[in-house]
Formats: C-alpha cells, sequence, structure tokens
C-alpha cells in the first residue's frame, strides 16, 4: 500500500496557523506568511563548490503566524514544543533543535542592521513539509520567518531583499543550528517562479528560472519520502564539504566550478579525487539537464538523474540502503531516470516517470522496501513548481 502526502492549500494552512497563534498566545497574529520546501532536480553537493543547482519549490509549505514585537522577546510555538528567549541571547548552538532556526533569522537580521534592537516576535509554526526527509523543511521554516519578519519591518522584498535574506537564513542554518549547507534551499524557498524549476548559481549568487511543464510533456517527478532519518549536523555532511574546499586548495583553485577533469585526475589522494570528480560531472549534469528542458525535451533527462544518483552513491559516498532500493526499484517499473535529492544520508529520492506510470513505480517502491524490511516510504508529487515565501493572511 501507497501512502500519499498531500500539500495544504494556502488558505487551510492560513487558518491552522492563526489559530495555533490565538490558542496559544490569546490575541490574533499581524498574518501569516509561507514559503515551500523544495525538491532538487539535479546539482547535488555542488553549492558550497560555486556550482549550479536546479531545484523546483514543491506545492508543500510551511506557514509562520506573527506578531510583531517591541521588547526583543522571542516566543515561538510548534505544535506542543515552545521556546521563549531573547534575539540577543542567541548564540551557536543556542536555542538548540528546531528554534535555532527561527531564532537565527532573527539574530542574522539583527546583526546584519535590517532589524532595530527591540525588535521581537511571537510565532507559531504549522507546516506540511515532510520533516527529515531532505526537502528543506529548514530552510522553509527560516525564510517564512524571514519574509514574514521583512514584511512587519517594511524592508524591501524584491529579488535583491529577497537575496539578502536568503543569506541571513544560511547564517542562521550555519552559524547558529551548526549545519554547514550551502544557499540552495534558501534561495529557491525566497526567489522561486511559479512553473519554473530555478537555475541556482551559488558562485554569484545569481537566479535564472527554467521553464518546466511536466503536465504538458505526460511527466511527473514522484518524490519519495523513505523516511530514513536525514542528518546534516552528525559530521558527515561537513566532512564531505571539507573535502571539496580541500581539493580545491590543492588544485590552486578558488573552488571546484574552476576545475574540470583533468585537474581532478591530478589529486594523489584517492578519496578527494573521487569527491571532486562528483562536483565536477555533476555541474556538467545539470548544464545538459538545462539544455535538454529548454529544448523541450525533458523526456531525455532521465539518464543525468540516474548518472547523478551513481556518482553520489559510489564517488561522494552520501546515498543509503533506503535511498537505493527506492531508486533502483523505480528504474525496474519503468521510471525514465531517479536519484537521491537533497544532503543524503537518508531523505528523500525522486523519479521522472510517465503519468500513467506514477502508482506502478509508487507501489514497487513500497514493495521493495516492504521485501528488505525497510520502513514504508511516503509519496509526494512535486508539480511544475510553487511560488516563494510570501504572505498568505
Amino acid at each position: 500500500m501507497t501512502e500519499w502526502v498531500a500539500p495544504i492549500p494556502a488558505p487551510d494552512l492560513a487558518v491552522a496557523a492563526a489559530l495555533a497563534f490565538r490558542s496559544w498566545f490569546g490575541v490574533g497574529p499581524d498574518g501569516v506568511w509561507s514559503a515551500p520546501g523544495r525538491v532538487n532536480l539535479i546539482g547535488e553537493h555542488v553549492d558550497y563548490a560555486g556550482g549550479l543547482s536546479l531545484p523546483i519549490a514543491l506545492p508543500h509549505r510551511t506557514a509562520v503566524a506573527v506578531r510583531g514585537r517591541a521588547d526583543g522577546v522571542l516566543r515561538v510555538r510548534s505544535g506542543a514544543a515552545r521556546w521563549d528567549g531573547t534575539v540577543a541571547e542567541v548564540a551557536p548552538g543556542a536555542p538548540g533543535g528546531w528554534a535555532g532556526y527561527l531564532a537565527g533569522v532573527a539574530w542574522a537580521m539583527r546583526r546584519e542592521g535590517l532589524l532595530p534592537d527591540d525588535f521581537g516576535a511571537d510565532v507559531t509554526v504549522v507546516s506540511a513539509v515532510p520533516i527529515g526527509a531532505g526537502l528543506s523543511s529548514s530552510a522553509a521554516l527560516e525564510c517564512a520567518l524571514a519574509i514574514a519578519v521583512a514584511d512587519l519591518v517594511g524592508l524591501t522584498t524584491d529579488d535583491t531583499g529577497r537575496a539578502r535574506l536568503a543569506g541571513c537564513c544560511v547564517a542562521a542554518e550555519n552559524e547558529i543550528v551548526g549545519a554547514p549547507t550551502g544557499g540552495l534551499d534558501q534561495a529557491i524557498a525566497l526567489r522561486a517562479t511559479a512553473g519554473h524549476a530555478l537555475l541556482v548559481d551559488s558562485g554569484d549568487g545569481s537566479v535564472a528560472p527554467v521553464p518546466v511543464d511536466l503536465e504538458a510533456e505526460g511527466l511527473a517527478v514522484l518524490v519519495i519520502d523513505t523516511r530514513a532519518p536525514h542528518r546534516l549536523v552528525d559530521g558527515q555532511y561537513a566532512e564531505r564539504r571539507r573535502s571539496v574546499e580541500a581539493s580545491a586548495e590543492r588544485l590552486g583553485v578558488p573552488s571546484l566550478r574552476a576545475a574540470d577533469a583533468s585537474d581532478v585526475a591530478r589529486l594523489a589522494d584517492r578519496t578527494l579525487r573521487r569527491r571532486a570528480g562528483h562536483v565536477v560531472t555533476e555541474i556538467a549534469r545539470v548544464r545538459g539537464t538545462v539544455a535538454l528542458m529548454a529544448s523541450g525535451r525533458v523526456a531525455e533527462i532521465g539518464p543525468l538523474l540516474t548518472a547523478s544518483h551513481v556518482s553520489l552513491r559510489d564517488d561522494f559516498e552520501v546515498s543509503c540502503t533506503e535511498l537505493d532500493s527506492a531508486v533502483d526499484a523505480a528504474l525496474a517499473a519503468g521510471a525514465l531516470g531517479a536519484r537521491m535529492t537533497g544532503g543524503g544520508f537518508g531523505g528523500s529520492a525522486i523519479a521522472l516517470v510517465e503519468e500513467s506510470a506514477i502508482g506502478r513505480v509508487a507501489a514497487a517502491v513500497a514493495s521493495a522496501a516492504a521485501s528488505r524490511g525497510l520502513v514504508t516510504p511516503g509519496f509526494l508529487l512535486a508539480g511544475a513548481g510553487g511560488g516563494p515565501a510570501h504572505r498568505i493572511c
């Protein structure tokens, strides 16, 4: 049996967040804002190497109901969980857990001079983005609050303003939470264009929308949440990032974006050579994917997706049994291409499938997981690309 995770319509999400706010704080919020989760079509573990990535914003979103305060106090609530403190006391590792993503955003915006010293807020969170699935639930949380705070204090939220907010969200994740991620997730959450994937250039911070109309091609991107815990703060992600940076240093280039296959071959250390090889070939796969999509040949990107998974599995070593099972089963059931997506070490995989094959592929993936004694996966559809963080109520 397959389990599907449906998005929550924006009006329902807004009502749920506002009701939670009133239940916790006894008054209504100033408004409700939301930001999307994301699935990365291709371009994994290259953002911190100045590379190219091609994410799509999911229709699944996280909402925050917010009421501003003028005493520097932060009170954040998510379900039954709560944290109370002040912006001034936020520091690396404090607060820990989910509250760090929210408190860290206010801390970073204040550090950048975007907030007055007395800014505070009451916040409640309601989310339809699966947590721990590698679908950027943390960035959706950060970016929903960032756009809310920006609106409340009257900041400019054009593309330049959103890019600056994305930087604050990255700082929150890197410096307060301690997850050394790049800026891909925040870029798509704040700068997405509906009906498009977003080509994110981590070298110069630019983004470019890439039209994607899967339905017109009779195709769909099936997202497979393996429900294997997705962890980026246990040291493995940081080790991969260090190896990429070390490779660039040994090659004498500012980042691996400036390297090619002949450069990689010069690396004497086998592990570094494999890690760098993934980055260089992945950036080339992104370029190939964009070229095919631009020429209306979306169905032909499948082999590039599969090659990305092989590279991530064998050279970058960030896959796991659950992800490999999902990819192998999807391909065996007729998917045009499949790969793990996100940081790895658990999380989700994607499969490019014909619309008529969605059910068959999902059933095959679920059956394969059951036969191996793995957790039953969940499924969702990426859609044509959702919109960026914005006010919904």
